[in-house]
């Protein structure tokens, strides 16, 4: 920097008097006031200390712009130049078009705003006082012009740039903050500046000195100074990095005090079991032969249960991985103590299907099995509760009527929850306080990412189930256009001839189960008078009574359905050997997950099976979505990329109680720092289970506040 530029200010503020506190209301800091303070609430600050907290999206490297004639299109760049010309311009539809022409000397990039006929007076100001303007965003080609191309960039961020002489904006390393409406990028610069300067110097240090020390990493106070204000790359670097530890360090340490409370220091069931015995009951009811993985899941479920502590286990597979079996080896477990079980499904289809193969199992071996729903009469499900409190039902299957008051067990001592993240998680503690420390099993056919299994789940011990059964056969997947729909029926009529049957998926309409009813009604109908007449054609959706319900899938299992078009209710529970092929129409609409999901009902039997994507997307993600589906099965594979593409608070489909809401850290983009702070936090609480040593005193005051914040993340 040269000695005409301005002078940074300084970082090196006198710590603030002592009657300043990080709680201090927003209000009262210097350029702030009563009116932005309410502003800043619509982010979730609140005060001193989540402002401090209120990290910038990212930085822009001002002492150095790139050249507009060393852009190429598709770059996401921050440059700076003089406006040259400004218009407006209608379109028929009156649509108002505003363009600007940005130059910096050794080129142009068009600035385009679209209904926003105000920002051509805004920057016709700027070209009449020659004012220099920053913009950011996405460069695109126009078109061309000689033998060059025009680059374009349409809404972009902008300021101009030291304005009003502000030396934070120009001619350094400068920061750009999450806003809303009304909260210019200068003006947070100058809150953010005093804020650093007088409260930084006031925030704890959780992290313990050893760990700093071991791990190479810059103090919290420094931190916060240097992530709002860096000197350097290299200082927002090392930053960004000490922040991003401690997010999920505090995290991890949570968790691993969680596990040891649920599983080493809180007495459990015992229960005795022979693994010869069990394998043999096993080998005698079910009629293949278990994989490595479910015998390795199984050895793990009798370990925990054996201990003496109460277990708390995620079973997660990919799809048809063979999670029920691990789940009837833990059941035989419990039965053979003495106890009962209760297994709890998000829906009534699910908890039939459950029903009806443990009782097929396990009946012929003199273990008792239940379905306890929320549709049953009055009176059988007294007649149930009455089984379940005398303890004649060893094996109790339901919904969410599982935990309805009145119903109560004589002796639980396992737990199961199916598709465990369509429960919230007081729901899944209403169950297990059924019992006294009852053992957990919570299961997944939605194969999660190793990342968040570590921030979600990492008060559980964690099975993996990565082989499938023996006779499940690769599903083969195409991706058709919908201009190719009817080559794709004529492809199913074929398989059909030769005895298959078809599953078609309704498009995903609204989020109506009566609009998505009333589209998969028409679907049918269509399917039955236009595209199959000669087949057997039946309808599945989620607005059926569940006698209905039940009806139409037992017809579509003993074949007497040729083509069953349904709403994504068949996405679990739903087992016939016999389909070897769902077309899925609009697929583009539908999440990764959620079309691995569904191609999971096909290829259970000895017949090759086929999955049709009938999709035209309409963007990049659309299109990423159906290209994943068709290069991979591997559901561990199609997490990761659900992940990448939707990020971790949409992955379930819905925000789920229990995610932690990151401020810096990236579950995706951190994965490395995440298994170093896992590691790292579970060895101190492993050394110092209570945190009762002196250096640790402001990590458990820093895990009290993320307790408070997030609520309860484990089962138990």
């Amino acid at each position: 920097m040269s000695s005409s530029e301005p002078q940074r200010p300084s970082l090196g503020a006198t710590p603030p008097p002592k009657e300043r506190s990080l709680q201090d209301s927003l209000q009262y800091i210097k350029g702030v006031g009563p009116h932005i303070a309410e502003k800043l609430n619509k982010l979730n600050i609140r005060n001193v200390e989540t402002f401090l907290r209120h990290y910038p999206k990212r930085w822009e490297d001002r002492t150095h712009f790139p050249s507009m004639a060393q852009v190429r299109p598709g770059e996401y760049v921050t440059l700076c130049g003089k406006v040259v010309a400004v218009s407006t311009r209608y379109t028929r539809q009156k649509l108002a078009i505003t363009e600007a022409l940005l130059d910096d000397g050794l080129g142009t990039v068009k600035l385009i705003w679209m209904n926003q006929p105000y920002m051509e007076k805004t920057f016709r100001a700027l070209s009449s006082a020659q004012k220099e303007v920053v913009v950011y965003g996405q460069t695109k080609r126009e078109g061309w012009s000689g033998s060059s191309y025009v680059l374009e960039m349409q809404n972009p961020e902008w300021e101009e740039l030291g304005e009003d002489g502000d030396t934070l904006s120009a001619n350094r390393i400068v920061p750009v903050y999450p806003s809303t409406e009304g909260l210019r990028q200068g003006r947070l610069r100058k809150m953010f500046y005093t804020t650093v300067q007088e409260y930084a110097p006031l925030v704890e240090e959780p992290l313990p000195p050893e760990i700093l020390l071991r791990h190479k990493l810059v103090g919290v106070q420094h931190a916060i100074q240097q992530i709002h204000f860096p000197e350097s790359q290299s200082q927002l670097a090392a930053a960004r990095r000490r922040l991003v530890f401690e997010e999920f360090f505090v995290l991890q340490a949570l968790l691993a005090l969680r596990r040891r409370a649920n599983s080493h220091d809180v007495s459990g069931i015992s229960f005795s079991v022979n693994r010869e015995e069990l394998q043999q009951t096993l080998s005698n009811i079910v009629p293949f032969t278990l994989t490595n993985a479910q015998q390795r899941a199984i050895s793990e479920i009798a370990a925990n249960v054996t201990s003496g502590r109460a277990m708390n286990r995620l079973v997660q597979g990919d799809v048809g991985s063979g999670k029920t079996m691990v789940a009837l080896a833990a059941l035989l477990m419990a039965v053979q103590n003495g106890y009962q079980a209760a297994i709890m499904a998000p829906t009534e289809i699910l908890a039939q299907q459950h029903a009806f193969l443990m009782s097929r199992l396990l009946e012929p071996i003199g273990i008792h099995v239940e379905v306890l729903l929320g549709s049953q009469t009055q009176k059988q499900k007294n007649r149930i509760r009455d089984r379940v409190i005398t303890g004649l039902a060893q094996i109790v299957v339901g919904t969410h009527a599982l935990i309805q008051e009145g119903v109560d067990f004589s002796k639980l001592g396992l737990v199961v929850i199916d598709e465990q993240h369509r429960f919230g998680v007081l729901q899944r503690q209403a169950l297990a306080l059924k019992g006294v420390r009852p053992h957990i099993l919570v299961m997944t056919a939605t194969p999660i990412p190793r990342t968040l299994t570590m921030t979600l789940y990492g008060d559980l011990d964690v099975s993996i189930l990565d082989e499938l059964p023996p006779g499940r056969k690769p599903i083969k997947t195409h991706w058709r256009s919908q201009e190719k729909r009817e080559q794709v029926y004529k492809g199913a009529q074929t398989l059909i001839d030769e005895g298959r049957q078809i599953y078609v998926v309704c498009p995903l309409v609204e989020e109506s189960e009566k609009l998505q009813a009333k589209s998969a009604t028409q679907l049918a109908e269509h399917i039955s008078l236009e595209v199959f007449p000669q087949y057997r054609v039946g309808l599945l959706h989620g607005q059926m009574r569940p006698d209905e319900k039940e009806e139409v899938m037992a017809q579509f299992k003993a074949h007497e359905l040729d083509v069953l078009v349904s709403t994504t209710v068949i996405e679990v529970g739903i087992d016939v050997p016999n389909a070897s092929v769902i077309i899925i129409e609009d697929a583009e609409r539908f999440g990764l997950a959620q079309l691995h999901q569904l191609r999971g009902r096909v290829g259970r039997g000895e017949h090759a099976s086929f999955c049709i994507l009938v999709a035209n997307p309409k963007n990049d993600d659309g299109v990423a979505r159906m290209e994943v589906m068709t290069a991979t099965q591997d559901g561990f594979r199609i997490a990761e990329e659900d992940l990448r593409l939707r990020g971790p608070g949409e992955f379930f489909g819905t925000r789920q109680s229990g995610i932690p809401e990151f401020t810096i850290a990236d579950i995706f983009n951190d994965m490395d720092i995440l298994a170093e702070t896992r590691e790292t936090a579970f060895q101190l609480v492993e050394a110092d289970p209570k945190l009762i040593r002196p250096e640790h005193h402001p990590l458990r005051r820093a895990l009290e506040k993320l307790r408070d914040n997030m609520g309860m993340m484990n089962v138990s």
